[in-house]
């Protein structure tokens, strides 16, 4: 079965204080400026990419814990130990040399060791390999193989914890094969529909659904033909625990959905009608639109709400409104129950696949940027004006320009959209992000 490229996931584990958040600003570099207009999204940063040599990797963070006793430190190892299983390909196991090992880090590691991942156990705050390396060989005494000595302060060490952790990639897996199905994401807060939806689509029950949030076993992907052209759909349900604390919740779901999305090329971001969009919807949403996906917005249980003349206008403009940084997403009106426009549904991933993976030619572009000039002149700051010398589409998925200036600086945001929505006014571009870089040209660069 031909795959498709898909990043690898990286997960930390690790008890209060060994500096997982220091490792994980280290790794992730500079590339933290999450997306500014990203309303919801990653105050407390959850995943970041890592570019490492020709490699990169998401890594996530499995969560923090409240350093209060013993017990509880204990009971959120595990738990963070259990969403790192389920959804990483490599677990760190972040220790530390000061506090040296302890009983939890022993039963964790127990857990680590049944579950046929690869683990790498990173000692950190080793400021000096001679001083601490005897200290270092006590973490052998886990059981999980070598103890890697690092110090992410300093960073020292972690070229080698990178050699080591990228070593247990999938090669296959990364290398890009070909495999022309579109590949869809389906996510959504728990209990939305996501799983009926795609049995619907089935027109079989494979999938256990039942009206408790968070019953379905596992993220499954299903292959599904509609008017000969395949599909796999990517369910991110997988919520098992019922009674886990609401941010333990959200913050698996969001893992959940980072992990999906990843793989996926088209994301169907499903909305309760019945509920109304929210703050979690928008939480959600924002990791497509992070990751450059096309989106789709399908708005499930519609056939449960009572409707006027004005109904969806409102409900549109609602959801418009509170997903305000994706208006290029395309919206749909659904039932998973009655079946009630689900075939359009593969019309508009259809036509949004296209139009994330559509070039438009240099020539063109140029065209439409010069009219948009003459029509709108360029911002100009203390006498020196803006001068756009040049555009070319570099890459799809998401559509990525590079408009060549004179001053990098005078190129305000709002005069970037400016230029995205003229191009979509020629190409639609319907369902799908488009990037801009911004590159300074030299005047006698010409």
């Amino acid at each position: 079965m031909a795959k498709r490229k898909s990043k690898p996931i990286v997960a930390v584990v690790g008890r209060p204080n060994v500096g997982k958040s220091t490792l994980f600003n280290v790794l992730a570099g500079e590339n933290i400026s999450i997306v500014k207009d990203t309303p919801g999204i990653t105050r407390d940063r959850i995943y970041a990419d890592v570019n490492w040599l020709d490699m990169s990797f998401t890594l996530i963070d499995t969560g923090g814990i409240e350093p209060d006793s013993n017990d509880i430190i204990l009971s959120q190892m595990r738990r963070q130990a259990e969403i790192a299983m389920e959804t990483a390909d490599v677990i760190i196991f972040l220790v530390d040399v000061r506090q040296g090992l302890v009983d939890a880090d022993s039963k964790v590691a127990d857990m680590m060791r049944r579950s046929q991942k690869p683990v790498v156990l990173v000692v950190n705050k080793v400021d000096s390999f001679e001083k601490y390396m005897a200290d270092v060989y006590e973490f052998y005494n886990l059981g999980i193989g070598d103890p890697y000595p690092i110090s992410a302060v300093n960073r020292l060490g972690i070229g080698d914890m990178l050699e080591v952790v990228t070593s247990h990639f999938d090669k296959s897996e990364i290398e890009e094969e070909e495999d022309d199905r579109t590949r869809v994401a389906i996510v959504g807060k728990p209990n939305v529909g996501k799983s009926s939806i795609i049995n619907k689509l089935l027109g079989e029950d494979r999938l256990i659904v039942s009206d408790i949030a968070g019953t379905t076993r596992d993220a499954v992907d299903t292959e599904i033909t509609y008017n000969g052209k395949e599909y796999v759909f990517i369910d991110t349900a997988g919520l098992r625990r019922k009674n886990k604390i609401k941010e333990d919740l959200e913050r698996y779901m969001i893992v959940r959905t980072v992990s999906a999305v990843e793989r996926a090329d088209v994301v169907v971001m499903v909305i309760d009608a019945s509920e109304g969009v929210t703050e979690q919807d928008a939480k959600i949403a924002g990791i497509a639109h992070e990751r450059g996906k096309a989106v789709v917005i399908a708005v499930n249980k519609w056939d449960a709400v009572e409707k006027d003349d004005k109904t969806i206008y409102r409900f549109t403009e609602k959801v418009r409104d509170t997903l305000a940084y994706m208006p290029y997403a395309e919206m749909l009106f659904i039932s998973a129950k009655t079946g009630q426009r689900l075939p359009k549904l593969f019309e508009t991933i259809d036509m949004v696949s296209e139009n994330h993976a559509m070039r438009v030619s240099t020539g063109v572009l140029n065209e439409i940027m010069s009219e948009a000039v003459a029509m709108q002149q360029p911002p100009s700051d203390k006498g020196k004006r803006l001068r756009l010398y040049y555009i070319t589409q570099v890459s799809v998925k998401p559509p990525t320009f590079v408009i060549f200036v004179n001053d990098k600086e005078l190129m305000h945001f709002s005069y970037t959209r400016y230029i995205e929505n003229q191009i979509r006014e020629t190409f639609g571009f319907k369902g799908t992000p488009l990037r801009f870089i911004i590159r300074e040209r030299k005047e006698n660069e010409q």
